[in-house]
């Protein structure tokens, strides 16, 4: 079993940063990925990032060339680093993990998802 615990989320200016980590209680070296959702009112929720077992990354096309998503296995942590935010970005954001490797941007098939974590972008 793995727990996931979110960090980092809060309100931002349009154009700012912002750095949300997600700490899992177990390893996440055999997991076959970690992803970043995230789900604004009246929305379904929707993949932003994942990042595979071997580094490989993929990207919604909402944030590419904005946010970068990144593993430390030896603090089993994972990372997502959100540059020039906009309004539109303005969810609550999920960490999730999977064991399998089948389509990753479906969000049934994760098996472990944290709490989630504000991000709100406004002036």
């Amino acid at each position: 079993q793995v727990q996931l615990v979110e960090s980092g989320g809060g309100l931002v200016q349009p154009g700012g940063s912002l750095r949300l980590s997600c700490k899992a209680s177990g390893s996440i070296f055999r997991l076959a990925a970690m992803g970043w959702y995230r789900q604004a009112p009246g929305k379904d929720r929707e993949l932003v990032a994942a990042i595979f077992s071997g580094g490989i990354t993929r990207y919604a096309d909402s944030v590419k060339g904005r946010f970068t998503i990144s593993r430390d296995n030896a603090k089993n942590t994972v990372y997502l680093q959100m540059n020039s935010l906009k309004p539109e970005d303005t969810a609550v954001y999920y960490c999730a993990a999977t064991r399998s490797y089948g389509d990753y941007e479906n969000p049934t098939n994760y098996h472990y998802w944290g709490q989630g974590t504000q991000v709100t972008v406004s002036s």
